[in-house]
Order: C-alpha cells, then structure tokens, then sequence
C-alpha cells in the first residue's frame, strides 16, 4: 500500500475499521496500561476498533491481525526465526521518546505549529496522522524534546554538553520508557 497513490484502507479483510486517529492513540495507551490484562487488551482493542466483539477464535485472531496492520500503517512484521531472543532484547532497550498521554500539549501545538491544525476538530485518518507526525520538523518544540530524549549520553564526551543534556532528559522524561515496537510487540505476545 501507497499512501501517495493508494486510497487509504477503511477496512482490513472485508472487516470495516475505525480509521480515526483518536482510536489508534486510544490503542497505543491501552498497549502502555500495566494495570489491564492481555486478555482485557485484546478484548478492548477490538471494541475500540470494530466497536463489536467477535464471533469466534477465528474472527479474534482475524481482527488482531487487522489491528496490528493497520496500526502499523500496512507495514508487515518481519518473522523472529533463530534470534528471536536476541531481537525482542534489543527491542526492549530502544528508548520511547514520546507519549501521546504525557506529550499531548506538544503534539497538539506542533501540528497547530506546522500544518494549522487543530487536532481537537480534525477528522483524520490514521496513517495521515502518523505521516504527519513522523514529518515533524526539528525546529518544533516537540521534535526538539524528543531529540533531547533520544540522545546518548554516553557518546556526548565534552562534559558540559553532556551535563546539559542530561539536565534536558530530565525534565523531559517519560514514566513510560517502553518503545513503539515493544507496545505493539506486546500487544502481539497477548494474542498469542
């Protein structure tokens, strides 16, 4: 799928889905809510999605899979073969360096900022919110802050740059440091 040339997907599998990017934040919260079970995710997700519950074992596992791709804008999953443990390892270390829950002044701001508009009126789709999102400029605010989050600290040698930097990752922490794939990873481990 294109997003330049491709109309964009109301429906996965002849399931018809809720496209509105509100629902795929929604989801992403749920993914980062400790206190929900897996079992309660799944079952969440399906109804924030498809606003139904599913039929059988077969229709819960067709809906999580339209869920996962259209979360992840049409990207498919590579497989985990042989290193399977090595990969979910370096996974869980990649830093998260936005949340939609405690960035949300500053995604709202910066899409005011660079495309004028107002993310509590506007009607759009999921994989257009997250093209714009992911085209941020870095002059905005909230790319800066996520620049300052993703930064290495222990690459910085000049102390006085890595001391203020420090300073910036830390007034700009998250509680939630869990990555975009480790959500949707987890999310995937309690389907199965």
């Amino acid at each position: 799928m294109n997003i330049l040339i491709d109309r964009l997907p109301t429906e996965v599998e002849g399931l018809e889905l809720n496209t509105d990017f509100r629902t795929s934040i929604l989801f992403e919260l749920l993914m980062q809510d400790k206190d929900i079970s897996n079992e309660d995710k799944v079952a969440l997700s399906i109804n924030l999605y498809f606003n139904r519950q599913p039929k059988s074992t077969e229709e819960i596992e067709k809906m999580t899979k339209a869920i996962i791709w259209f979360y992840s804008c049409g990207n498919k999953k590579k497989e985990l073969k042989d290193n399977e443990e090595e990969i979910v390892k370096k996974e869980r270390k990649r830093k998260q360096i936005y949340s939609f829950e405690q960035d949300d002044f500053l995604i709202y701001s910066a899409f005011m900022e660079q495309y004028h508009i107002d993310l509590n009126e506007a009607n759009l789709h999921w994989w257009k919110f997250k093209a714009m999102f992911d085209g941020l400029n870095d002059n905005i605010l909230f790319s800066k802050v996520m620049g300052y989050r993703s930064i290495d600290l222990s690459k910085i040698e000049d102390k006085k740059q890595r001391d203020h930097y420090a300073r910036l990752q830390k007034h700009w922490a998250l509680i939630d440091s869990r990555s975009a794939e480790e959500k949707e990873s987890d999310f995937a481990n309690a389907l199965w």
